[in-house]
Order: C-alpha cells, then structure tokens, then sequence
C-alpha cells in the first residue's frame, strides 16, 4: 500500500477532512466515488469520498458514513493509502516517496550520508531527510544535487554543495 495522503484534522460540523495531499494525482485519489484504505484500532478500514473539494490547496473531503465533526475526528492524523498496484506509472526520472525511503546516500566521492527515513513535502523541492551519524540531513530533490538515483540498487549518488551536509551538525560538535 503507498501512502497518497494524511488526515490532518476536522473541516465544519458535517464530517468532512481536512487531508495533506502526498500524491502528485490529488484529483484523482480524492475524486468522489475513489477508495482509500486507512488503519485504524489495528484494523484496515476501506473510505469511499463521498465528496471532495480543495480549499486554502487541501483537499477537503467527505467520506460515507463519516457524518459528523465527531465520527471526523477519531480520523484525525490516519494515513490514506490506496494499492501499490493502483499507482499511476511515472515518467522517467520521477519517483515515488515510497521507493526512495531505505535508498541509500552517498556523494560523488563515496561517503555514505545515511538512508533515506522520509521524503517531506512542501514549498519548493520535495526533501529527501536523511538520517545518519552526523543526524539529519536536509537534502533538496534536485537534478543538480541528485546526481543519480538507482532504485533497484537502493541507493542515490549526491553532488551537495558545500556546507549542505554540515548544516545539521549539532553545536557542540562544530569546530569553534
């Protein structure tokens, strides 16, 4: 199951969601009538958009059976996943999140950074955050530091510019 959005909070007293869209094909997967799988209490439960708009850039969405701010709120925080199967096929050198979390990082020179623990959306570039000994590591998706991405090696070559991979070095551990 990928990841295609999470459920960040309540919108008005009629049930509806107020959802953080991590797909590139938002329309798509919160158009009414499409099917999402959440867990909740350890169970899978299946949530059909009963109706969707966007507003402020969010989706918002109403789910069947879901008619209430308070049948909402127990949803609050669940990730909406749909089939790894039911993924739009991408164009060459675009990615999903799910592949590149576990890839691992090295420079050019072939110092291991760390792995992969999540890719974060937002303003601008999508960042891959990168956890290793030095801690964690911002680094922008881009073609001019992402020199090369292998998914079937599970791993991706970076080219950062200088002072990139200091940034996040605790103060204690920075030269005075």
């Amino acid at each position: 199951m990928a990841v295609v959005g999470r459920i960040v909070r309540p919108h008005g007293r009629r049930g509806e969601v107020v959802i953080v869209s991590e797909t590139d094909f938002a329309d798509a997967r919160f158009q009414v009538g499409a099917r999402v799988f959440a867990r909740r209490d350890g169970q899978v439960h299946e949530l059909t958009v009963a109706e969707s708009r966007v507003s402020a850039g969010h989706a918002v969405v109403g789910f069947a059976g879901v008619a209430s701010i308070d049948d909402a709120e127990v949803w609050r925080g669940t990730e909406l996943r749909i089939p790894a199967a039911a993924l739009h096929e991408l164009p060459p050198d675009a990615y999903y999140a799910h592949d590149l979390v576990g890839c691992e990082i090295r420079t050019v020179a072939g110092a291991v950074v760390g792995v992969v623990a999540r890719v974060d959306f937002g303003a601008g570039a999508p960042l891959l955050v990168v956890a290793g000994d030095r801690g964690e590591v911002l680094v922008p998706l881009v073609d001019r530091i992402c020199r090369h991405v292998d998914l079937a090696a599970r791993a991706i070559v970076i080219e950062p510019p200088d002072g990139l991979l200091d940034v996040n070095v605790l103060k204690k551990d920075r030269p005075r």
